[in-house]
């Protein structure tokens, strides 16, 4: 009779050993990902409002004719005189609270770059503006957005 409630005892020590080490497993992994939880990722809202932006850039003929129009040398930067006040307008209207975004009109072949760097994750959409029934030209609208 001794033999077998030492047994039992054994196998409650195995059993609470395991207890333990899930516990303390659990502990450090709810610890070690709290800071990847707390992030949240807003990439796919950032990705689905400059596309929006720039789709209703592209199917506006009086926008395209300013961006097709843009007098050279390019790249037009967001700063530069030359950026269409309008396109700088509908771009600000439409960009979200949450977003900062500027724009720049860059020819096909260039590399479309933003020229400051704000130290935050920085999304970039690009849209190609072909030309009108008036203007045979093509160019790409570069749109770059960071968080607030």
């Amino acid at each position: 009779m001794n033999k077998i409630i030492k047994n039992k005892r054994g196998w409650i020590e195995i059993v609470e050993a395991f207890v333990a080490v899930l516990l303390v497993a659990g502990v450090l992994l709810i610890v070690l990902n709290k800071g990847y939880l707390q992030k949240t990722d807003i990439s796919n809202r950032v990705y689905e409002a400059e596309l929006s932006i720039l789709r209703e850039v592209q199917t506006n003929d009086s926008l395209r004719t300013k961006i097709l129009t843009a007098t050279e040398p390019m790249p037009v930067p967001w700063e530069d005189a030359r950026f269409p006040s309008e396109l700088k307008d509908k771009i600000t209207v439409r960009t979200p609270d949450y977003l900062n975004c500027v724009g720049k009109i860059c020819n096909m072949t260039q590399t479309c770059v933003i020229s400051e760097s704000s130290g935050k994750d920085i999304y970039s959409q690009a849209v190609t503006i072909s030309s009108t029934l008036q203007t045979l030209n093509y160019r790409k609208l570069n749109l770059f957005c960071w968080t607030k």
